[in-house]
């Protein structure tokens, strides 16, 4: 009778190794590792030098052949092509979220690989079209962008994502809860805050991604603004 229970403990034990191994296993691209360049100042300047990329879980596939870019820093740059093209895998690059099978991605003139990825990723700010919003307060959504902030650097965000006078006009102002994923808020004011969200970090390097395509006109119009401020003097990669 005890042997068929046996069995299972083996399987279950076997399989409780095999996840405990995965579990602790130390990622190839660590943000917790603390070794690395630290820039003093980062400009912004992004180089694609020879890349070639294709997914682990595709190894078939080349996503990106002989690609070749420079943006100088501070230049607002627009990744055009067709779904699968490879836009949103030159940006996970950038962002060190996969490392290039050949080729080197530069920042500042420095091979990304070379640089503490903590640091270089809270120079980078990241507007997309999945909001990533808490049902907190507005407030709070915010300083998710950086929570030391001072009030003075939360306004001043705000008002350069077009987003502080829709926040002054709700009857709790940057209190007022916006509900799981603000829910509460129409498309435009939420992509508003994440773009204040963005902005308060005060990033080298915008990512953009499709921000307005969703929106109708009038929001797109009051994002596109905000946008348009918020790229001021910092590296722009809109795809």
């Amino acid at each position: 009778m005890a042997l068929p229970e046996l069995k299972h403990f083996i399987e279950a034990s076997v399989a409780a190794t095999r996840i405990l191994e995965r579990i602790n296993r130390v990622p190839q691209i660590n943000d917790d590792d603390p070794k690395g360049l630290v820039l003093d100042q980062v400009h912004g300047e992004i180089e694609f030098e020879s890349i070639r990329f294709v997914y682990p879980s595709r190894p078939n596939m080349t996503v990106l052949k002989d690609f070749n870019l420079q943006i100088p820093a501070g230049q607002t740059i627009a990744l055009v092509g067709s779904s699968g093209s490879g836009k949103s895998t030159a940006i996970a690059l950038v962002q060190r979220f996969y490392d290039a099978s050949e080729g080197t991605v530069k920042i500042d003139g420095v091979d990304i690989k070379k640089l503490n990825l903590k640091s270089i990723r809270s120079k980078m700010g990241l507007v997309s079209q999945d909001h990533a919003l808490f049902g907190t307060s507005i407030k709070e959504n915010i300083l998710f962008g950086k929570p030391d902030a001072t009030m003075d650097e939360l306004y001043a965000a705000a008002m350069t994502a077009n987003a502080h006078n829709f926040i002054m006009g709700l009857p709790e102002g940057y209190e007022t809860k916006i509900g799981e994923r603000g829910a509460l808020l129409s498309g435009g004011q939420k992509q508003r805050i994440a773009i204040a969200r963005a902005v308060l970090k005060n990033p080298a390097i915008l990512l953009l991604d499709e921000a307005t395509s969703a929106l109708d006109s009038e929001s797109e119009k009051l994002v596109q603004h905000a946008l348009d401020q918020a790229s001021m003097g910092r590296t722009t990669l809109v795809y």
